[in-house]
């Protein structure tokens, strides 16, 4: 558990980086875009921010479906079935982390 909870912090902090990263280079990508030549580079650029804007919306959601899968779990009945369900959901939002960049490059087409 501590290691998939070191995995989630390492790809959330990643992720924010990235978007940090992103924007600190968009003066250049926006100059291009009212040339008629260089104009796609800008347009390249805005759907790879777009997508890097609803990466962090599928993030918060996935963080929030975790919280209610695990606030359902009980541990009255059987406590070994709860540590596996906790780190079942876990893996799973490990997962889900990791493929929120995927899905929304995809949305907005920008690969």
């Amino acid at each position: 558990m501590k290691i998939m909870s070191v995995l989630i912090t390492v790809i959330l902090y990643g992720r924010m980086i990235e978007i940090y990263l992103y924007t600190s280079v968009a003066p250049i990508p926006f100059a291009t875009m009212s040339n008629r030549e260089w104009g796609q580079v800008g347009n390249n650029y805005f759907r790879g921010l777009l997508a890097l804007g609803f990466q962090g919306f599928f993030m918060m959601v996935c963080v929030g479906i975790y919280a209610v899968l695990i606030s359902t779990i009980e541990i009255s009945d059987n406590m070994h079935s709860a540590l596996f369900g906790v780190a079942a959901y876990t893996v799973i939002l490990c997962f889900s982390l990791m493929k929120t960049g995927n899905l929304s490059k995809s949305i907005f087409n920008a690969h």
